[in-house]
């Protein structure tokens, strides 16, 4: 096991280094590779990546605390049981990747893709999605109350048996929502008669 503290990294690959079971606390990669890289179990604290690829990476069981991963690709990157606590992933790309069993508490997810994402049954309480696509993910039984999913494109998304009370859905195309089966609050359902030309009132 290794530890790196208060590093900074640009344009390193590090994909064809053994990562797994270290630790990075307070440090920077901008515009690093980790492509393909061995990084199971991994546990970061106040890091940054800015930029970086984690395409084909597996990050199984990986603890990452208060990290920033902004714009970073994660195309078909192991995510399985990894934990995400309160860390901002804002525009960071999460196509292909696998997320089963994955936690996420708090943090910012604005603007992230995470389209078809697995996000059964997850504890999603307080997170924010602004503008975050999530469509066709399968969020059934998720509980997304008190999430910002302002402007979240949430078309084909799988929502039977969520509960969204007290989430911000501003903005959201409530005529691409399938709403059967999903918990809503009193002004989400105003929004969603507004949406199909009810007048509320």
């Amino acid at each position: 096991m290794f530890q790196y503290s208060n590093q900074q990294y640009a344009g390193v690959k590090f994909g064809t280094q053994d990562l797994r079971y270290g630790e990075l606390i307070s440090c920077t990669f901008d515009r690093c590779s980790f492509a393909n890289g061995s990084m199971d179990e991994i546990i970061s604290s106040n890091c940054r990546f800015i930029e970086c690829d984690f395409r084909g990476a597996a990050l199984n069981g990986s603890i990452h605390n208060e990290t920033a991963f902004e714009n970073c690709s994660f195309n078909g990157a192991n995510l399985f049981v990894s934990k995400f606590d309160a860390c901002k992933m804002t525009g960071s790309d999460f196509s292909g990747s696998t997320m089963d069993g994955i936690s996420i508490i708090k943090g910012d997810w604005s603007y992230t893709n995470l389209r078809l994402a697995s996000l059964t049954r997850q504890d999603l309480r307080g997170v924010k999605f602004h503008e975050a696509d999530l469509s066709g993910a399968n969020l059934e039984k998720a509980d997304l109350r008190d999430c910002d999913l302002t402007m979240a494109i949430l078309a084909k998304a799988k929502l039977q048996g969520a509960d969204v009370r007290g989430a911000k859905m501003e903005g959201v195309d409530f005529k691409s929502l399938t709403i059967a089966g999903l918990r809503m609050d009193r002004e989400q359902t105003v929004l969603f008669s507004l949406a199909h030309g009810a007048k509320v009132g």
